[in-house]
């Protein structure tokens, strides 16, 4: 098996992300936390403030002989929506805004690359607001939050919220899902 990579990604609530991303292939672990703010090692209620500058994020540690850091994106820019900013649905605030926290200098390109790619399809009506900036700290989610829909599936919001993002991703990706 070849070397794993890290990819740390802000799109929304982090319980969607992972869910998301837990199932992929070459993906072999996705913790929830924050990147991008000023507190250190923020809790949940600090971060849900608005105050602490911090998103949601997943960090995902994967294969890339099995699935490149594109196909993350491609993933990614598939399960949300990247023209609203500090906003997923009802989810409002700066935690929730997108954001690319990048590992790598190739990363970074890899990013613009398809951000520009993406903005002269015009998928959407809007233009993407995606941050693309340095990863410079990421910092775990509280143990509750980590695989928080494969426990809770009949939660309110993972029946209401995750559960449609997952059930659409697998649909468009099921030729990439773990057996």
């Amino acid at each position: 098996m070849s070397s794993t990579q890290s990819a740390t990604l802000a799109g929304g609530c982090f319980w969607c992300l992972e869910a998301v991303y837990d199932s992929l292939q070459g993906v072999i672990d996705v913790l929830s936390g924050y990147a991008g703010g000023t507190t250190v090692n923020p809790s949940y209620r600090q971060v849900c403030s608005g105050q602490t500058g911090h998103a949601e994020a997943v960090q995902i540690q994967f294969d890339p002989s099995i699935i490149s850091y594109r196909d993350l994106l491609e993933v990614f820019f598939s399960i949300h929506d990247p023209t609203t900013p500090d906003r997923q649905g009802a989810d409002v605030g700066t935690q929730y805004r997108s954001v690319i926290f990048y590992h790598t200098p190739d990363q970074k390109k890899i990013a613009e690359e398809i951000i520009k790619e993406l903005s002269e399809e015009k998928i959407w009506p809007s233009k993407i607001v995606t941050e693309v900036t340095p990863l410079s700290v990421f910092y775990p989610a509280e143990e509750y939050h980590q695989e928080y829909f494969a426990r809770n599936p009949d939660q309110g919001y993972c029946a209401m919220v995750v559960s449609p993002k997952v059930a659409k991703f697998r649909q468009k990706f099921s030729s990439r899902l773990k057996a």
